[in-house]
C-alpha cells in the first residue's frame, strides 16, 4: 500500500512530499517524491484519557459541581452508569468510538468503570472497529486483570497500594487522577509511583519537581477543567518537566475530538504546535508503551490522511499548524491502521 502527499515523518513532523510505503501492516518506507495527492499524512492520534462509558449521558448534570457529576460512588454519572442496562451502554460507547474514528483517533485509554463487568462491555463496543482501546478497569483488581491495567480516581477517595501491587505485579498499566479540584491529592498519588497521572491541574512547584525527578508522564484535558469550572493545568511548566499527553476526558462532558482539544491547547497556552501535536500523538502512546504516534520505517502503520483540498485546508502555508490549530472531522479522508 502507498499513501502519498505531505508526510509529516517523525518526531519531528518534518513536512515531506512524497509516499509512505506501508506493508503487513507496518511502515517500510518513507519516500521522498513528487506525487499528485493533495493530503496530510500524520499519525493517528492517541487520545490519552477518556472515560467512553458516559456516552450514556451526554451533556447531562448542566450546573452540577465536579464532585456532584463524577466522585464515586455516587455521582451523578455513576449513578447512571449503574442504571444503564448492558445494551444501551455498549451502543452507546459504539457510538463514540465510532466519533473517534472518524476524527483521525486510532487509540483512546480509557478508565472504565463497572469492574469486570465495564472492561468487558467496552471490549465488546471495540470489536471490529478500526480503533484500538488501552483498557484500565476501575474498581477491583479482578477488572484490572480483566483488561490492560487499573485506572485509579483520586488518592483521596480510596486506598489504592493493593491495586498498586497488583497492577505492577502484572506487569500492566496504572495511571491516576491527581489534582484536579485541589493538590492535596497529588503527592499521595506520587507516592504509589504510577505509569502517569491525569489532569495535575493545582500542581504547585513541590509536586512539579516531583514530576521531574520521577519522570512520570502527565495526561492533561483542558477543554474538561475548563467545563467543570476547576481552573486550568500548568501545561507549559508541565511540557519543561515531563511527558505530556492529551486526553478528551468524560464523554458526557465534551465530544471525544482530539482536533478540538488541540486547538484550544495550541491558542491557550505558549507551545509550539509541533509540541501538541506530539501531546496528541506519540507522547499518548509512549505512557501506554505502544509503537504509535510516529512516521517512520519500523513503526505500525496507525496514520491519518486529511484531504489537504477541503474548503478549510486549501491554501495552508504549515501544514503542522493546520493540523493543530485548523483542521476537523470534515477534513478527513481517512484513518490506516493495522489489520
Amino acid at each position: 500500500m502507498h499513501i502519498e502527499g505531505t508526510i509529516l515523518r517523525g518526531r519531528e513532523f518534518e513536512p515531506v512530499e512524497g509516499r509512505v510505503v506501508v506493508e503487513d501492516g507496518e511502515i517500510a518506507a518513507v519516500e521522498s517524491a513528487a506525487v499528485e495527492a493533495d493530503a496530510i499524512v500524520c499519525p493517528a492520534f492517541v487520545n490519552a484519557h477518556t472515560h467512553v462509558g458516559d456516552s450514556i449521558a451526554k451533556e447531562a448534570g448542566a450546573g452540577l459541581s465536579l464532585t456532584e457529576l463524577v466522585a464515586p460512588p455516587d455521582g451523578l454519572k455513576h449513578r447512571l452508569l449503574r442504571e444503564a442496562d448492558r445494551a444501551t451502554l455498549v451502543r452507546a460507547m459504539g457510538r463514540s468510538l465510532s466519533y473517534m474514528e472518524a476524527s483521525g483517533t486510532g487509540t483512546c485509554i480509557d478508565f472504565r468503570e463497572g469492574g469486570v463487568d465495564g472492561v468487558t462491555a467496552i471490549q465488546e463496543a471495540l470489536w471490529g472497529r478500526d480503533i484500538d482501546g488501552v483498557v484500565l478497569g476501575r474498581e477491583t483488581v479482578d477488572a484490572m486483570e480483566a483488561g490492560d491495567g487499573f485506572g485509579a480516581s483520586g488518592a483521596k477517595d480510596a486506598e489504592f497500594g493493593a491495586k498498586r501491587r497488583a497492577t505492577r505485579e502484572a506487569g500492566k498499566l496504572f495511571g491516576i487522577h491527581a489534582g484536579e479540584v485541589d493538590s492535596a491529592d497529588i503527592n499521595p498519588a506520587l507516592d504509589l509511583d504510577p505509569d502517569f497521572l491525569v489532569h495535575m491541574v493545582h500542581a504547585e512547584e513541590l509536586h512539579l519537581e516531583r514530576v521531574a525527578d520521577s519522570e512520570v508522564p502527565v495526561v492533561v484535558c483542558p477543554r474538561s477543567n475548563l467545563v467543570t469550572g476547576v481552573g486550568q493545568p500548568p501545561v507549559e511548566a508541565l511540557c519543561e518537566r515531563t511527558t505530556v499527553a492529551l486526553g478528551t476526558d468524560n464523554v458526557f462532558l465534551n465530544s471525544p475530538s482530539m482536533f478540538r482539544e488541540m486547538a484550544l491547547t495550541a491558542k491557550r497556552y505558549d507551545l509550539p504546535a509541533r509540541e501538541v501535536l506530539r501531546m496528541a500523538t506519540v507522547h499518548g502512546a509512549e505512557l501506554a508503551g505502544l509503537e504509535a504516534g510516529v512516521i517512520e520505517p519500523g513503526r505500525p502503520a496507525r496514520l491519518l490522511v486529511l484531504d489537504a483540498d477541503t474548503d478549510n485546508l486549501c491554501g495552508i502555508h504549515d501544514p503542522v499548524r493546520a493540523v493543530v490549530r485548523r483542521a476537523g472531522t470534515a477534513d478527513v479522508a481517512r484513518t490506516v491502521l493495522p489489520s
